[in-house]
């Protein structure tokens, strides 16, 4: 008994002495947890409401379950990670594009692809091709592209193309008023024979096209088959609606021409070129590195979409009566439309992916958009988000935009260039507009572009009020590999060919680049080249492709012809038109 009382004493005495001790550790991690917490950066305030009218059936977040926090990027590495490398400015163009190795660079754009003969060598007299182009700026700039090619095809003088004027974009502008004739025609001079106007017959009267329309993706042995007839026959030939009426793969001569074109060519007026480059240079002094978001969540694109957003009956009914403009228009089930990934994000949507991929509220952005469904409410959480949110109306006097005001597609011109000068480009769907500049930005050094995978991000927005910040970031990583822009995420030969002008830049050594240079033609190099198209053309290996895509790439490619619906005739391109707009003119741009 006695030892057991020593033994109780003994443990009552080493408690007694270990309690201040514990007591001290504790107090000493009490106070560095308090230390610590004071300087740590205090979180973003902003809360994250949904729109009353676009909440996707959401209720309102908690700061507990989602918050997302301020990231700003001040270490140099962090700002190479998400804008794609260092810059430098390039002063032909007045944007600012990625240094980039020699492996990198692009084959000379004066490359006489048809050897020393020129064009008046190879055009054949008294064949003209006439192209009547279709759709919104970017659109009608894939047409003007591959009207050039088909009249190398041809052996044809091209008539300088003419402008949609009648379509739903209703711009009256000519040709001339939105890129330079002068600088188009003597470019393109080594290829192609090219005038502005229809010469007159012996007695002054104008020559008298015959009209006829070409199926999708026609091939050159189809433009040979049926074009080339109708061409000897008629001597002049035009070809209306046309948008994406030449085929995506070609022989490798025809697809640099494309790139010549479209990328060397085809420059804007004098005027639209200095507003760009005014507003890119405004962007430029606000801060080093800016985005640019083509947003794409106006009424007409939302209702031709048919996706809804959860605004209840007064959506419905407005979306409802811009839907009725277009009578052949399906009924779609835009739930089903939206897992799909068939629908645009919400601006807060893509604010919040911005974010998840590192872009800290610090970040300067500029919107190319139109009127957004919604107005200022719908754009309140991306500001929100960035508040340093810029347009070209805000960066811009009213004076300085007179000029361009009432014509779309110079305003479009302007939006272009601010879009292709920015580090980073963000793409709100798969149209004309990302297509051109995705494959702009690819040429000219390489500079991100970066796409919403939104069939993947759809369900991840719905269920984001049950996890934390750091979840949701995570899971935005994961579903955005294959859609950020990287140089080598797609491979050559896949995609759209404006999308991805593969052919068209050098990836080999110094020496094949010095070899291209020289105006050698490289047989061995072009076969494998051909080959490399076809084989990764038919690779179905990819996990995803983008499935936000314009209607002209599910029309039925064997063209009206085929169906026995469209011959040729006399009939004036005017008279052609209808003031209703096509299906797949609303998503051109």
């Amino acid at each position: 008994m006695a030892s057991f009382q020593r033994r109780r004493n003994h443990q009552n005495h080493s408690l007694r002495f270990l309690l201040p001790v514990i007591s001290a550790i504790s107090g000493t991690i009490l106070i560095l947890f308090a230390f610590l917490s004071v300087l740590a950066p205090p979180g973003d305030v902003n809360h994250l409401r949904h729109n009353r009218h676009l909440r996707n059936g959401e209720d309102d977040l908690t700061e507990t379950s989602f918050h997302v926090p301020v990231r700003a990027l001040e270490a140099e590495e962090d700002q190479i990670a998400i804008y794609g490398g260092r810059h430098r400015p390039n002063s032909s163009t007045g944007a600012v594009t990625p240094a980039t190795s020699l492996q990198h660079l692009l084959l000379s754009p004066v490359i006489l692809i048809f050897g020393n003969l020129g064009a008046d060598a190879v055009t054949q007299p008294n064949r003209y091709l006439m192209i009547a182009t279709s759709g919104g700026l970017n659109q009608q700039r894939t047409g003007i592209t591959d009207a050039v090619v088909a009249a190398r095809i041809l052996n044809a003088t091209l008539v300088v193309p003419s402008l949609d004027q009648k379509s739903f974009w209703k711009d009256a502008s000519n040709f001339s008023e939105i890129f330079n004739t002068d600088w188009f025609i003597s470019f393109l001079s080594k290829d192609v024979k090219i005038i502005k106007e229809l010469p007159k017959k012996g007695g002054g009267k104008a020559l008298s096209p015959y009209t006829m329309r070409v199926p999708r993706k026609c091939s050159e042995r189809c433009y040979q088959m049926r074009v080339l007839p109708v061409l000897l026959k008629r001597h002049v030939v035009r070809l209306t609606k046309f948008d994406y009426r030449l085929a995506n793969r070609l022989d490798l001569d025809l697809q640099k021409l494309r790139c010549r074109v479209n990328y060397h060519a085809l420059k804007f007026t004098n005027s639209i070129q200095e507003m760009g480059k005014t507003l890119v240079e405004r962007m430029r002094m606000r801060s080093r590195h800016y985005i640019a978001l083509h947003l794409r969540f106006e009424p007409d694109m939302l209702a031709f979409s048919g996706c809804y957003y959860g605004g209840g009956e007064k959506e419905r009914k407005e979306l409802g009566a811009i839907r009725r403009r277009w009578k052949t228009l399906h009924i779609s089930n835009p739930d089903k439309e939206r897992r799909h990934g068939k629908c645009p994000l919400t601006p807060e949507e893509v604010g919040l992916m911005l974010r998840a991929l590192g872009y800290g509220s610090d970040v300067h952005i500029y919107v190319a958009s139109g009127e957004v469904y919604g107005g200022e409410e719908t754009l309140a959480p991306l500001k929100a988000l960035f508040p340093n949110f810029y347009s070209k109306e805000t960066i811009a006097s009213k004076e300085e935009l007179v000029p361009f005001y009432g014509f779309s597609s110079r305003m479009a011109a302007l939006d272009f260039m601010v879009c292709d000068g920015s580090d980073v480009f963000v793409t709100n769907n798969n149209g004309n507009m990302a297509k051109m500049l995705a494959g702009r930005r690819r040429y000219f050094g390489h500079k991100p572009t970066i796409r919403p995978n939104a069939k993947k991000l759809y369900r991840l927005f719905l269920e984001r009020r049950n996890m934390t910040w750091e979840v949701f970031s995570s899971k935005v990583y994961t579903y955005q590999r294959g859609f950020m822009g990287k140089p080598k995420e797609v491979r050559p030969g896949r995609g759209e060919f404006h999308e991805n002008p593969s052919t068209c830049i050098c990836e080999d050594s110094e020496a094949k680049a010095n070899a291209d240079l020289t105006h050698q033609p490289n047989v061995q190099a072009k076969d494998a080249t051909r080959k490399d198209v076809v084989e990764a053309d038919d690779d179905q290996s990819l996990e995803e492709e983008p499935e936000w895509t314009d209607p002209d790439d599910d029309e039925d490619q064997r063209g009206p012809q085929d169906k026995g619906q469209l011959k040729g005739t006399n009939m004036e391109y005017d008279d052609l038109s209808s003031d209703e707009p096509e299906l797949e003119e609303i998503l051109s741009d």
